[in-house]
């Protein structure tokens, strides 16, 4: 058997989509959202989506929370905003105070910059590694596909706004 790390080798230079999923906390209202790069479709009819978040991360103790997620898709010229929702903590800085957003389903944050989101329904949760992965259910999807989605190697850099 391998050492832990060793997947390393494997993931050096492949590329993924950088997301940004937002929640709202069902019994405070609570707002919170962070730039997230562990997502997968991983069903077709039924649709279902997957999205991993960090159990250090403010969005996640939110989305614990939540009945619905958003996940919104970013272009390479939202690196500012990917940065703010990437190297900032929610328990130090209202996102939202910062950039432009509306009211979705069961008052989940809508980023009004995106090119693409959809709102997810909380099936499940799991706890994966140091990660929990969110089943989601898509809804109320709405994209522009004209526009090439934001990649991990243009945020490679950023420092994660949560300890690690």
């Amino acid at each position: 058997m391998g050492v832990d790390g060793d997947l390393d080798q494997f993931l050096d230079g492949l590329d993924y989509p950088m997301f940004i999923v937002t929640a709202v906390h069902r019994q405070t209202g609570a707002r919170a959202g962070c730039l997230v790069g562990f997502t997968t479709q991983c069903s077709l009819e039924p649709d279902r989506f997957l999205v991993c978040l960090s159990q250090n991360n403010h969005t996640y103790r939110v989305a614990m929370h939540a009945e619905v997620l958003a996940v919104h898709g970013l272009d390479p010229a939202q690196r500012e905003l990917a940065a703010l929702f990437g190297a900032q903590t929610g328990d130090e800085v209202d996102k939202f105070a910062r950039c432009s957003w509306r009211s979705g389903p069961s008052g989940v944050p809508i980023l009004s910059d995106c090119p693409r989101h959809f709102v997810g329904e909380v099936l499940d949760r799991f706890p994966l590694g140091n990660h929990t992965g969110f089943l989601l259910r898509p809804q109320d999807a709405e994209g522009d596909s004209a526009r090439s989605p934001l990649m991990f190697s243009q945020v490679s850099d950023l420092d994660a706004g949560h300890p690690a």
